[in-house]
């Protein structure tokens, strides 16, 4: 099992910014991605960016089309925590954003089996 909790959400307006955290603990298996998901009312979850969490010093990374160059997932593995920072937000990118924990480099939700409460972001026009 893995423990991941979010936080940083909020509303903002639109071409506003935020940042999201993930904390992981309590790891009693081994997770080599960390990623962040978002589901907005009515539609099905979709991955937004997900990181390789290994020690190696090769940072992988993996983004939706929808936020390239405009999110960024970054971590710090000495706090166990992952970020979202989330630029030139725009209303379509209002949702539920969810931490999730993985074994596999990919956007797909059901690949990862691990998630957290989830945090609302909000973006007016």
């Amino acid at each position: 099992q893995v423990q991941l909790v979010e936080s940083g959400g909020g509303s903002v307006q639109a071409g506003g910014s935020l940042r999201l955290s993930c904390e992981a603990s309590q790891y009693t298996i081994s997770i080599n991605y960390i990623g962040w998901f978002r589901q907005a009312p009515g539609k099905e979850p979709e991955g937004v960016a997900t990181i390789y969490r290994g020690g190696s010093s090769t940072t992988i990374t993996y983004y939706a089309d929808s936020v390239k160059g405009r999110f960024t997932i970054s971590q710090d593995r000495a706090k166990n925590t992952v970020y979202l920072q989330m630029n030139s937000l725009q209303p379509e990118d209002t949702a539920i954003y969810y931490c999730a924990a993985g074994i596999f480099g990919s956007l797909s939700p059901a690949r990862f089996p691990y998630w957290g409460q989830g945090t609302q972001v909000t973006v007016s026009s």
